[in-house]
């Protein structure tokens, strides 16, 4: 699939999540959850299920509900605690400028602070990069890491995609006329509203040319699966390049499938996932 396309596809399937449609009969990220405050900042964050603690990291421009599709199940087996990033749904925004390591460092508190002894962590996009960070970070708290369709650097992803998001998801007039839903769920959700700061903050993060170095791939320890979708946004070579990295990882690659794995493959990347962190 052509890169442009991908990002096309993209932008579709974020419109159907947060059209008021596409919710399962639970409202995933509208329940009541509980709030932690984190360096200052209220960090939204809900729990299902019981056993080992699962801890579910969504992407950007999303909230909770990205995982609407793996919740119920997942939930049979662990704990599963999700929150949303700063920034997005519930949760504030920071004082500090939005980056990858301050939302693993944010993630990591909020760790400490629920007094987790270890989690399995399941990571998409965004989550997955903030994954691979607290891998490297906290290896006496993350027992494994799923991480789908990461990158750790901007140019993991076809300039194309870059170059179509300039004109669409980076642009707010474009966000303003076609993305009316986002907004909506945007402000429906935010304790402050201000979708544009997102839209102006997001974009630095994600271009930057380097979020961390090769370097921290090479030393994380613990077991990682790394997934894509074979029509993922982020590139096939980037994707083996930091399975290549990673010492205890495996790849998995899912057919027929875009950037959004657990919204395409929910079955799937459910049973995939029980099986990794049960060792199999």
């Amino acid at each position: 699939m052509q890169p442009y396309l991908k990002l096309k596809l993209f932008l579709f399937t974020l419109c159907l999540v947060f059209s008021s449609g596409a919710y399962s009969q639970i409202n995933y990220g509208s329940n009541n959850g509980k709030y932690l405050t984190i360096r200052g900042t209220k960090i939204y964050y809900e729990e299902y299920g019981e056993g080992t603690p699962l801890l579910l990291f969504h992407g950007g421009f999303g909230n909770i509900a990205d995982f609407q599709k793996c919740i119920p199940e997942l939930s049979k087996k662990f704990r599963v605690i999700i929150p949303d990033s700063p920034g997005l749904g519930r949760s504030e925004f920071p004082d500090q400028a939005l980056s990858y390591q301050l939302m693993s460092d944010y993630y990591s508190i909020l760790i400490d602070q629920l007094k987790l002894d270890s989690a399995y962590i399941i990571g998409w996009s965004d989550g997955g990069i903030t994954g691979l960070i607290l891998a490297h970070d906290r290896p006496d708290k993350i027992k494994r890491l799923l991480a789908s369709g990461a990158n750790y650097k901007s140019s993991g992803i076809n300039q194309e995609v870059w170059d179509g998001a300039l004109q669409t998801v980076f642009n707010p007039d474009w966000i303003q006329a076609n993305w009316k839903d986002w907004i909506g769920n945007y402000k429906r959700l935010s304790p402050h509203g201000d979708w544009k700061r997102y839209v102006s903050e997001a974009p630095k993060m994600w271009l930057a040319k380097e979020y961390f170095p090769i370097s921290e791939l090479q030393s994380i320890s613990i077991p990682v699966l790394v997934v894509m979708g074979d029509n993922d946004m982020v590139t096939f070579d980037h994707t083996i390049e930091i399975k290549s990295a990673i010492k205890n990882s495996q790849l998995c690659i899912l057919p027929n499938t875009s950037h959004e794995v657990f919204n395409d493959k929910s079955e799937l990347i459910n049973k995939i996932a029980t099986d990794f962190f049960a060792g199999k």
